[in-house]
């Protein structure tokens, strides 16, 4: 929980950095996350060579990534023991606005719902190419509406759920903290010849830090399925798909999401010339278009939950308060 403040701010703070996100979306230019990424890329060509790659990667890691966390920190014990507690709270909401994708998710994929709808599978293939590592050159219509879900879905987690996860444990520092591993994990984790020790610390690091809220990301998912029916179908697909996924926490998010959609996904994906058979998660029909916009509303009925209890748990807290005041 946020040292110093009540619940009642959390959820206050959540609220504000979430329309902030939805309002402003992602920076044109000079966004933090972008100078990071930039910062990551500059630390891993001097230090991913040589011996010892996992320790190097470790090193590249804990460089770029507490730095900026403590900074984080300081800003706001700085402010606070200035006594200006407003100006702590705009700067943990500051950092959590910056840490949001919940715009970005709508503003990458909404447009290749859109091109695909026209019938303009080349600009549909680049929109896509932009959000998913795996190759879309010759991707069908099918292939690219399956690859849009599937991002939505999982970046659903990483770029909004365990950012707020973490921002209620531990305020903005906790949100750049996961927002920052996440990002390592998406630049290193592959297990490619080049990343394969070198990014084994971020992978771990981000398996960690995600444990917990992809499973909440995940029973949410379930709780807003449209039937009961589709609600016990998402928990079957979560239980007994998600292991056979390579991510133990990218597994629950997709199997739960796409057996809520009643789709399904994974299966079959290019990667670097390649063709993989990935496991098969949720069941029913293979992803279509308008699928892309279903997957869209379930990431964001899942944040409106989320706000809602976090409002009623304010609430509660209020309420007991006032009660033994």
């Amino acid at each position: 929980m946020l040292t110093g403040l009540h619940i009642q701010s959390v959820a206050l703070m959540v609220l504000a950095g979430v329309i902030l996100d939805l309002v402003l979306g992602e920076l044109p230019r000079w966004h933090p996350l972008a100078g990071f990424g930039r910062l990551a890329g500059f630390a891993e060509h001097y230090l991913n060579s040589g011996r010892f790659r996992f320790g190097r990667g470790l090193l590249a890691w804990m460089l770029v990534v507490l730095p900026l966390v403590v900074l984080a920190c300081c800003c706001i014990h700085y402010v606070q023991f200035a006594g200006i507690g407003d100006t702590a709270c705009a700067v943990h909401v500051i950092l959590l606005y910056f840490c949001l994708g919940l715009r970005s998710l709508r503003d990458h994929n909404l447009p290749i719902l859109a091109a695909l709808k026209q019938g303009d599978l080349t600009l549909a293939r680049f929109l896509t190419s932009r959000i998913v590592s795996r190759d879309t050159q010759q991707a069908n219509a099918s292939d690219l509406a399956k690859a849009s879900t599937e991002s939505l879905l999982e970046n659903g987690n990483d770029a909004v759920f365990g950012t707020l996860f973490w921002f209620v444990l531990a305020g903005g520092p906790g949100a750049l903290l996961f927002r920052l591993a996440n990002t390592l994990d998406a630049m290193w984790g592959y297990r490619t010849p080049r990343f394969l020790n070198f990014g084994c610390a971020a992978a771990r690091i981000d398996d960690v830090l995600n444990w917990f809220p992809a499973r909440l990301t995940a029973l949410s998912y379930v709780m807003l399925a449209a039937t009961m029916a589709d609600k016990r179908h998402a928990w079957h697909c979560w239980r007994t798909q998600a292991p056979a996924w390579d991510s133990p926490n990218a597994g629950p998010v997709m199997a739960s999401g796409a057996g809520a959609l009643g789709l399904a996904l994974g299966g079959a994906a290019v990667y670097h010339g390649v063709t993989e058979q990935r496991p098969v998660l949720g069941g029913g029909r293979p992803a279509q278009e308008q699928d892309i916009a279903r997957a869209w509303r379930l990431v964001a009925a899942t944040t409106t939950l989320w706000l809602v209890i976090m409002a009623l748990t304010s609430m509660v807290f209020f309420l007991l308060g006032a009660t033994y005041a």
